[in-house]
């Protein structure tokens, strides 16, 4: 299933774009970077002023070049949901990574940022081949995000010290948010991603 869908969504970008590398377009998605996720927010976690900080210096470099943004901000549907509430200030944007008027904003409602949004139509529209992704959390939006990017047939290189993500528990047994980042990581970087620091990708 999985490589037939992939399949596909290289054809689908081979029709709209080409292959001439001359064509490739990169478009940076900055994946819910939101209040909650920071000190005093309902969910906050570890290292996401750090990552946040990072996000910014990609930030700076695709405005910098007149390059796409895209934003990515979840808001929460499900009634057990205690963080991102509708018109909470925890479901804002963090101030530091503040849209542009012409920045895209997109709203999810699942990790998946392609899941009932207009992104796929939006890049391809955008001529936008290649992704460069960031955000919070990496062990599940960044995660699921990248994922279906990949099946669509889009060239991704995540930016690790721009994600942030927390603690996690199974059974009983805690995972440290450390050993989660570089577990998902590591995963990622072997087919859906090439996984780089900011500081590889802003001098690569």
């Amino acid at each position: 299933m999985t490589a037939t869908i992939q399949k596909n969504g290289f054809s689908c970008l081979k029709m709209a774009f080409g292959v001439n590398k001359k064509m490739m377009k990169e478009g940076l998605i900055i994946i819910d970077v939101q209040n909650d996720y920071f000190d005093k927010g309902t969910m906050t976690l570890v290292n996401s002023d750090n990552a946040c900080k990072n996000a910014k210096l990609l930030l700076a470099r695709f405005r910098s070049e007149n390059l796409p943004v895209i934003f990515i901000q979840h808001i929460a549907t499900k009634p057990s949901a205690t963080f991102f509430l509708p018109g909470t200030k925890g479901a804002g944007i963090h101030a530091t990574l503040h849209p542009f008027e012409n920045e895209r904003v997109i709203i999810k409602h699942f990790p998946n940022s392609f899941r009932e949004t207009d992104l796929l139509d939006y890049l391809k529209e955008n001529q936008i081949t290649d992704l460069v992704i960031c955000g919070m959390m990496t062990h599940m939006c960044v995660d699921a995000t990248t994922r279906a990017a990949k099946d669509f047939g889009f060239n991704i290189t995540v930016v690790g010290d721009a994600c942030a993500t927390r603690d996690l528990e199974i059974d009983g047994h805690f995972v440290k948010a450390s050993d989660v980042q570089n577990s998902f990581l590591a995963a990622l970087n072997y087919f859906y991603s090439t996984v780089k620091t900011t500081n590889q990708y802003l001098n690569k």
